[in-house]
């Protein structure tokens, strides 16, 4: 017996101290995130007794006027708003606390060719306003950001700037 545990604490499956504890795993680092939401892919009907959740579409502001497309998932518990009821605009600028999950970054078209089990086929509801067009064609994965109603700090409404020139100007023929 004596030899087996041995065996065991060489090889790693048991503590090599008698003193030594086991560790919960951090949780995931939330950062602050401003955000524009861009259209919902999914939204659970809300629940009287668990969570629900919302799939986004956001725009992640990088820096002045610099915005990059990502996936947020939005966790509420029944008596706590949707993030869409807090200002489904455009214009309406969100701020949050989010953990980035790279586990559950996808494509535009992998989010919406999924059937989900009680809503069939996903099709995008875009936020009036929304300056993006053409999600379906993009095929780069959205990095995933998750968030809950606890993380969701504030949001306010924030002109939006015209969109830039285009840096190539079109062929002729």
């Amino acid at each position: 017996m004596a030899a087996v545990v041995l065996l065991m604490a060489m090889t790693g499956l048991v503590p090599a101290r008698a003193g030594a504890q086991l560790r919960w795993p951090d949780p995931p680092k939330k950062t602050p995130l401003r955000v524009r939401l861009v259209a919902v892919a999914l939204a659970d009907p809300r629940s009287s007794f668990f969570s629900s959740h919302e799939v986004l579409i956001a725009e992640k502001e990088l820096g002045q006027n610099e915005w990059s497309l990502v996936k947020l998932v939005y966790t509420f518990l029944p008596y706590q708003p949707r993030l869409t009821e807090s200002g489904f605009d455009y214009s309406v600028v969100h701020e949050l606390s989010a953990a980035r999950d790279p586990n559950c970054d996808e494509t535009v078209a992998q989010l919406t060719k999924r059937e989900w089990p009680d809503h069939g086929t996903i099709h995008l509801g875009y936020t009036p306003g929304t300056e993006v067009a053409d999600l379906e064609g993009r095929r780069i994965p959205l990095p995933c950001y998750e968030t809950s109603a606890d993380d969701y700090t504030r949001s306010w409404r924030e002109p939006v700037s015209p969109p830039p020139p285009p840096a190539l100007a079109p062929r002729t023929k």
